[in-house]
């Protein structure tokens, strides 16, 4: 079974490209569908993230890139620099880093291991997975634990969440006096959401498509938060100084146009744009702007890195056990592809065993002694188990040397 990744990262690509890239949650169970129908691999997932898209399956590398190609309708030459391919025991490898965060933006990161575990969970409810891929995150994520938990590796470490906090204090540093607005209900707008709410903003407000997700947010937030829908954003994006977005929508949510009429509405008075969605929901052409700041996710990586040689020094225990986890789950892969064949042997086995033993049972009921009953059924299942491997040899040793060698072996002759 070839394990395949196909993917690219904040380190390959950037954001621009990443987006085109990008799986939003919208059409998610469609892309799970076609890659595995198209491709024909036996189990697949993707990750998709705003550092990150990457495609796990049991298949052929080459298919999988083409897939790819046509899927997003990018010409292959267009993207192949951007992309890295792995296979088999690199794979494996990759997975089980990406999971420690040693993969990361922000080296050690824990956020990555949940997103995972969704995205795992997600193409298993989608039957896509399969077992053979299911088997290894099961194994991938037990290691992350023991890895995180033995090495110092995420200590120190600022999220993105701590970080937007610490970049629109560079805007205003006193956000308590601040009108705050976020785009979004999701898992990355939840933990932004809360540091903002720990400043005391004078108002701050959650969007979403349903208003249901938004409600249930503000309330988490332990502020006196307002909750609305997205369609309202137009008609109320003027009221705030602070916007921060992580829709899953595959196009922008907040255009140029939107953001030049709702300066004029604000008179001149700046606003501050933080864009954490990839794809992006804020257009890049409202940076040009005046009066305007807007921040996206590969900008802030200067302010995420905090604490980083800390993580470094960690890392490289990490990164040992890492490799011993490696090995040891493509020990336990092998040994785990032999169970077939080993019960098909045994149960060979045991078919001689009870031939021979009802021809000895009809003899000893015809009368023959004991004796000779026992010394027919030992030779007669002695040449039976040893019919296949002497006949093999008669047949093969001269062309095929190999075979004597492990015959020799599995029967201990060299001993």
């Amino acid at each position: 079974m070839s394990f395949t990744i196909i993917g690219l990262n904040h380190q390959t690509a950037p954001v621009s490209i990443r987006e085109r890239l990008a799986f939003p949650e919208i059409i998610l169970a469609d892309a799970l569908t076609s890659l595995k129908t198209k491709t024909r691999v036996s189990g697949a997932m993707i990750l998709s993230t705003c550092n990150r898209t990457e495609i796990y399956c049991c298949g052929d590398t080459s298919a999988v890139l083409s897939w790819l190609s046509n899927y997003h309708q990018l010409a292959i030459d267009e993207i192949t620099c951007y992309l890295y391919r792995y296979s088999d025991f690199k794979a494996i490898q990759h997975a089980f880093r990406v999971a420690c965060g040693l993969d990361s933006m922000v080296l050690g990161e824990p956020q990555i291991l949940g997103q995972l575990k969704k995205a795992v969970q997600f193409a298993d409810q989608q039957q896509v997975l399969g077992q053979e891929l299911g088997l290894l995150w099961q194994k991938t994520f037990a290691a992350a634990k023991e890895i995180r938990s033995k090495s110092a590796v995420g200590e120190s470490s600022i999220s993105m969440a701590a970080a937007s906090v610490k970049l629109a204090k560079q805007f205003s540093p006193n956000l308590s006096a601040l009108n705050i607005l976020m785009v979004g209900a999701g898992e990355m707008i939840e933990g932004v959401a809360t540091y903002f709410a720990a400043e005391q903003p004078q108002q701050l407000t959650v969007l979403n498509r349903t208003l249901e997700r938004a409600c249930i947010l503000s309330q988490k937030l332990g502020i006196q938060a307002d909750a609305g829908l997205l369609i309202s954003l137009p008609e109320i994006l003027a009221k705030y100084d602070i916007v921060v977005s992580s829709t899953a929508s595959p196009f922008p949510v907040i255009g140029k146009g939107l953001v030049e009429r709702t300066l004029k509405k604000r008179q001149g008075k700046p606003i501050f744009f933080l864009d954490l969605a990839v794809p992006r929901d804020i257009e890049a052409e409202v940076d040009e702007l005046e009066n305007v700041v807007l921040y996206s996710v590969d900008d802030m990586l200067a302010l995420v890195q905090h604490g980083k040689d800390v993580r470094q020094q960690a890392a490289v225990a990490a990164e040992q056990m890492v490799a011993a986890k490696v090995a040891e789950f493509i020990s336990w892969q092998q040994t785990r592809q032999s169970v077939p064949l080993i019960c098909a042997l045994r149960d060979q086995g045991e078919q001689h065993r009870q031939r021979i033993l009802n021809k000895a049972q009809r003899r000893l009921h015809k009368g023959v002694a004991v004796e000779e009953v026992l010394d027919r059924l030992s030779r007669e299942l002695t040449n039976t188990l040893l019919h296949a491997p002497t006949a093999t040899l008669k047949k093969d040793c001269a062309q095929k040397p190999e075979l004597a060698a492990a015959i020799s072996q599995i029967y201990h002759l060299d001993q």
